[in-house]
């Protein structure tokens, strides 16, 4: 069977995004892990029900381990429906894991989920390596969005002025 071929600049269907990460934290790489799933969780994911704003990732034993994520029980389910905050292993390459495991116990970093998606019909995992933002470093981010914003409002308002007949 051959794959359906994606549009380009077409991404991958977004399940879930944690939207505080980017506030709270100075994300320095990124990762794609595979996350070992039951079937419950995976018709939960597809419905939106997920929350990743608490979670981050765990390295013990050799194994990665994604903890804190809330995956509401679904809905249809039965009595072998999942539990909503178990541990959830990722299925990483063992040089990745152990490249994560030296950055973390080394330069005090922490590994946070960022996104849960689609990649053809697999749910992989977005995987920030991360140091934690002062509160200075918030404010000045902030303030930096709120400057752009106003110079692309400036500049839409003149080129706006400029094409209209006068």
């Amino acid at each position: 069977m051959s794959r359906a071929k994606r549009a380009v600049g077409e991404r991958d269907p977004v399940l879930a995004r944690n939207r505080k990460a980017t506030h709270e934290y100075s994300i320095l790489e990124t990762f794609e892990a595979g996350i070992e799933l039951q079937g419950t969780e995976v018709k939960a994911l597809r419905a939106g029900r997920t929350q990743l704003r608490e979670g981050y990732v765990r390295i013990e034993d050799g194994q990665a381990w994604l903890l804190q994520v809330h995956i509401s029980p679904y809905e249809q389910g039965n009595r072998s429906n999942h539990e909503p905050e178990r541990r959830r292993r990722l299925l990483m390459h063992r040089r990745e894991i152990d490249y994560l495991d030296g950055r973390v116990r080394q330069q005090g970093l922490t590994l946070i989920p960022l996104r849960l998606y689609l990649r053809g019909n697999r749910i992989k995992l977005e995987i920030g390596v991360a140091r934690g933002k002062k509160l200075w470093d918030k404010r000045h981010g902030i303030a930096a969005r709120d400057a752009r914003r106003d110079v692309e409002r400036i500049t839409a308002r003149v080129a706006r002025e400029a094409s209209s007949p006068s």
